[in-house]
């Protein structure tokens, strides 16, 4: 029965959204605690998830589209609009309740991955804003070793 696998296409599915919210919470974790080191490579994580996540769409499209016709509903319908021409209230319940789920982790995912930009935006600012300000001047070689060019007076804290 075509239900049956859709709504193990959707548990898989879920999954892959419940593993997605992780990623980027590891993401997040790294950013918060200064551990660009590791980025690349939790980065790299969320990208598998996605494509995970877009062959899943896809295999859940097909089953959608498949349960539609034994339904006798249009093939192109969508997922919400099948969970009204399901043949039981059981069906619909549990399509439903997919759906929610769904919906729930949808928009974790999107605070998620905004707060992530907005940390990654801070850390480039902050990054670009440390170059400028640096003013360190590499001075000159000479037989001593580094001999520095600038003659502007220095304050030292000797009450240490």
């Amino acid at each position: 029965m075509g239900a049956h696998e859709l709504s193990a296409a959707l548990w898989r599915e879920r999954e892959l959204l419940e593993l997605l919210v992780f990623k980027l919470t590891e993401e997040q974790l790294l950013l918060t605690s200064g551990k660009a080191r590791w980025l690349q490579y939790a980065t790299q994580e969320v990208e598998q998830v996605m494509q995970r996540l877009r062959s899943a769409g896809l295999a859940r499209s097909v089953e959608v589209t498949t349960l539609a016709e034994e339904w006798g509903a249009a093939a192109e319908v969508t997922l919400r609009e099948l969970t009204a021409h399901a043949t039981d209230d059981t069906w619909r319940d549990i399509l439903a309740s997919h759906l929610a789920a769904m919906a729930d982790l949808t928009k974790e995912i999107q605070e998620l991955r905004d707060l992530n930009v907005q940390y990654l935006r801070a850390a480039i600012r902050s990054t670009q804003e440390s170059l400028a300000g640096d003013g360190a001047t590499s001075g000159t070689y000479d037989a001593k070793g580094v001999g520095h060019s600038s003659t502007a007076a220095r304050i030292f804290d000797l009450s240490l």
